[in-house]
């Protein structure tokens, strides 16, 4: 951000070329001092910002005190914010789209193996593993529609907003942006630091969304591989076992991310709660909103590499889920071939209902196939789905590699 900041001094006068060529010599000098651990931050320094200045000022002197002219120390911080979560958001959502390959890759497979389908928990109607994975597949690319718009909001470049009311001389703000990588300018001063705590709720809110679907993933993992179920085996590394108990597999790992989900609420409402009834500019709340932005962040992003790793190594135990395919789960099936021969359905409910005991089950996947619609489990519509993850592949990698190349640039010697 000094760097870009720098240049653009330079480029309208206030920095000649050399001097320019000097701080940007000291800038690289601290990333790379940073990267060695050997940048320390002192409590008398008071942050990082003006450590910065203080070593340019210390090397260089007089063209040292220049770096601070036209900023303010709020929209550092919000650059600072704006890059870091622009980095993050780009690498979660790399590996929320891992996992969708993941259940891509899952659904395909195991897309004829029956499954009971259940509404109130209780068995509904034949289903398949194909139907259950993709239901969680197209969730979560509903979900990246949200991430992407919030990563939207974010490439907003702040710098050059100072302490709210921009500054009386002709900085190219534009210019900066560019420089920094940022698809835009964010236009109104004000709203730049108004903007602060929103950004970060929109951001979390988007992951939140992500995070329910996580928890629900995590929440049927943990019911379906009970011993009474036996539908699926979670992989050894993600179960532990007991201190007291020998024979206990705990799904501590599918546990982990369904209490994760809220902890990353508890995050997203704290932001909220802090920026709730804030007057316009900047106030020291926003400090109290960077670590559980962070935190929730993280949270989110752990929780999607674990349910990668879970769904690429979970077995999918066939025969017992074909044997929880009962007679009861074909009632509908039954009522409907009545409908087919020509009584009405409500007829024809009321005579399953009435002999149900005499139902019997027949093949569960011939069943749950024969519903050829859009999206029912004999048309689950993949293809439509894998689409949908290459092209935001393509988005992705196409963003990915203007930020890298615009910083790359920037951090040239």
């Amino acid at each position: 951000g000094s760097i870009a900041h720098a240049q653009m001094l330079a480029r309208i006068g206030i920095l000649n070329p050399e001097e320019f060529v000097l701080l940007k010599e000291v800038l690289l000098e601290i990333i790379e001092l940073d990267e060695h651990g050997s940048f320390t931050i002192a409590v008398e320094d008071e942050d990082v910002h003006s450590k910065v200045e203080q070593h340019l000022t210390e090397k260089l002197g007089e063209i040292g005190k220049k770096i601070h002219t036209g900023r303010s120390r709020n929209d550092q911080v919000l650059l600072d914010l704006r890059l870091y979560t622009k980095e993050k958001l780009l690498s979660i959502r790399k590996d929320l789209l891992e996992l969708c390959k993941t259940l891509l890759a899952f659904s395909e497979k195991h897309r004829a193996v029956p499954m009971p389908g259940r509404t109130h928990t209780q068995p509904a109607m034949p289903s398949t593993v194909g139907l259950w994975a993709g239901a969680l597949l197209e969730s979560l690319l509903d979900d990246l529609v949200l991430l992407n718009t919030a990563y939207e909001l974010n490439d907003q470049c702040p710098l050059g907003s100072a302490a709210s009311y921009g500054v009386p001389i002709d900085i190219d703000r534009q210019f900066t942006a560019d420089l920094l990588g940022f698809a835009s300018v964010q236009n109104n001063v004000l709203y730049a630091n108004n903007s602060r705590g929103k950004t970060e709720s929109v951001v979390l809110f988007a992951l939140a969304q992500v995070m329910l679907d996580l928890s629900k993933l995590a929440q049927e993992l943990i019911l379906f591989s009970l011993r009474e179920f036996g539908y699926f085996t979670l992989p050894d590394e993600l179960c532990n076992g007991s201190s007291i108990m020998p024979q206990k597999k705990n799904p501590a790992g599918m546990e982990l991310v369904r209490a994760k989900a809220g902890t990353l609420l508890g995050c997203l409402f704290q932001i909220l709660g802090i920026i709730k009834g804030l007057p316009s500019g900047y106030n020291r709340d926003f400090q109290e909103t960077k670590e559980p932005f962070m935190r929730g962040l993280e949270v989110a992003h752990t929780s999607i590499r674990v349910c990668n790793v879970v769904m690429s190594k979970v077995l999918v135990n066939a025969d017992r889920l074909r044997e929880a395919c009962t007679a009861e789960i074909f009632a509908v099936d039954r009522a409907l071939e009545l409908v087919k021969g020509g009584m009405p359905f409500r007829d024809a409910y009321r005579h399953v209902a009435f002999h149900l005991d005499e139902l019997k089950a027949t093949d569960p996947t011939e069943a749950a196939l024969r519903k050829r619609h859009i999206g029912a489990p004999g048309n689950l519509g993949l293809e439509k789905s894998k689409r949908r993850v290459a092209a935001e592949l393509e988005r992705l990698d196409e963003q990915r590699r203007a930020f890298s190349s615009a910083i790359a640039e920037l951090l040239k010697p």
